[in-house]
């Protein structure tokens, strides 16, 4: 008795060409290479889904400094002033609030400030 895997077959091997669609060259319709294609997109996917909250921690950083700095504290200066002050903010919410809210910011700020005061730092 014979046995083919033919429509088995197809189905997986379409669904590698449909996940590589829009490459270039043989990397879209040659088998050997569609595999390997289909590896390194998934290895990057998963590496970039980690880099991409990186990023955005560190852009919600350069945001958070550049307004504090606007205001004549460093962004260690103000991290540190917002625990003392007991603000429990996350780095995103501030990061929002200094550009579509300043003056919001600007009241956090001036606790930061009273914060830093109370604790004996020089503001």
């Amino acid at each position: 008795m014979r046995i083919s895997f033919s429509v088995a077959r197809r189905r997986s091997h379409k669904r590698l060409f449909r996940e590589v669609k829009g490459s270039y060259g043989g990397r879209k319709n040659l088998l050997r290479l569609v595999k390997e294609t289909v590896v390194r997109n998934r290895v990057f996917a998963y590496r970039d889904r980690r880099n991409r909250k990186r990023e955005f921690r560190a852009l919600w950083i350069i945001r958070i400094k550049a307004a504090a700095e606007m205001r004549g504290l460093s962004y260690s200066r103000f991290i540190y002033g917002l625990s003392l002050a007991e603000i429990k903010l996350n780095r995103k919410t501030l990061s929002e609030m200094a550009i579509h809210s300043p003056e919001v910011f600007d009241e956090v700020t001036t606790l930061v400030r009273e914060g830093l005061k109370k604790a004996g730092q020089a503001v």
